[in-house]
């Protein structure tokens, strides 16, 4: 049975997702943040080296990253989420499955780490300089950046229901997790981006979101 080393608050949920889709059993080992630091305990090291997660196993299988993993699943359980080999809708998948945590989420993780300097205990004196380092950065170069993003994804979604088109497929989980961290950080609003409102809107309705929800817990892009 395939087992997930689930972390909460963290890209795992969408795998909790995919596999809720696939209707196929699976185990959840939990790992909890560590509530100060907000970082995954060192257990999660026992596990994969980089203390990450998702990782599943499935048999002697050890499979980390999302996309990754998300393309194993697919590809041995759910081939029905995936479009035919060589046409331009499996090109279209690759893309995705890839451009989610190597284009999106780079500038979205740095925004949040740029806001925690903000906040973050300091020598007051020191302060005023790194708050203002932190918002003119954000300001000339990662908004932008994320904008441009936003936009592009917009307009991709103006004209399809699902990132492939009409039915949902393996590309959706990728790609659900930067978008749902966009809206709970008001990085997109009904006004400028309706379609990835709706889109986040849509995953949320779904049954199988939901079981997974109750299953893997804590996630406060929900």
């Amino acid at each position: 049975m395939i087992r997930v080393h689930h972390l909460n608050n963290s890209r795992s949920q969408r795998i909790l997702w995919m596999l809720e889709e696939l209707d196929q059993p699976y185990k959840i080992e939990h790992y909890e943040r560590d509530s100060k630091t907000m970082l995954a305990p060192s257990s999660l090291k026992n596990v994969h080296p980089l203390g990450k997660a998702p990782v599943i196993t499935d048999g002697a299988l050890t499979i980390a990253e999302s996309g990754a993993i998300i393309d194993y699943l697919a590809h041995t359980y759910g081939k029905n989420l995936l479009p035919e080999p060589g046409t331009q809708a499996w090109i279209d998948y690759t893309y995705w499955l890839h451009y989610a945590e190597g284009s999106l989420m780079p500038p979205l993780v740095m925004r949040l780490v740029f806001e925690k300097v903000k906040t973050s205990p300091m020598p007051f004196f020191v302060k005023p300089v790194a708050r203002g380092i932190a918002n003119k950065t954000i300001e000339i170069f990662i908004g932008p950046q994320i904008d441009t993003h936003m936009d592009f994804v917009e307009t991709h979604l103006a004209k399809h229901t699902w990132f492939l088109g009409e039915e949902l497929s393996a590309a959706d989980f990728q790609m659900s997790f930067p978008l749902e961290a966009a809206v709970a950080r008001g990085l997109v609003n009904d006004k400028q981006h309706p379609n990835i409102v709706a889109y986040v809107k849509r995953i949320h309705q779904r049954p199988a979101y939901k079981r997974a929800l109750g299953r893997g817990g804590e996630y406060d892009f929900a």
